[in-house]
């Protein structure tokens, strides 16, 4: 089994790769909002993208789904009204918050 450090270090890792793609900064973006905003829905996602890029529901759901999935730094609590609200991680805080320059 790996250490919480090892498994910091891949997450990191991840990240960077994944961000190593991003040619607009919309990337970059998404993970600063859900630094300074706790708890975000994709339809809150994209109405603030949508002020600085020209975006798609579906593009930010996708997005957000990947990070969520294959990084695995961001939680998804449905609420009642079956809808997800997203959450970055207490834990991988810190990380992100190097990387994307969130002050």
């Amino acid at each position: 089994m790996r250490s919480p450090s090892e498994i910091k270090r891949v997450v990191e890792g991840r990240l960077r790769s994944y961000l190593s793609r991003d040619r607009t900064g919309i990337r970059r973006e998404l993970l600063r909002l859900f630094v300074k905003t706790k708890s975000l829905t994709i339809a809150e996602l994209v109405a603030q993208l949508q002020t600085q890029f020209a975006v798609t529901f579906h593009a930010i759901a996708s997005m957000v789904g990947i990070i969520a999935s294959r990084i695995g730094i961001l939680h998804a609590l449905r609420n009642s009204d079956g809808v997800n609200n997203y959450e970055l991680k207490d834990k991988y805080l810190d990380i992100v918050v190097r990387i994307v320059g969130v002050g």
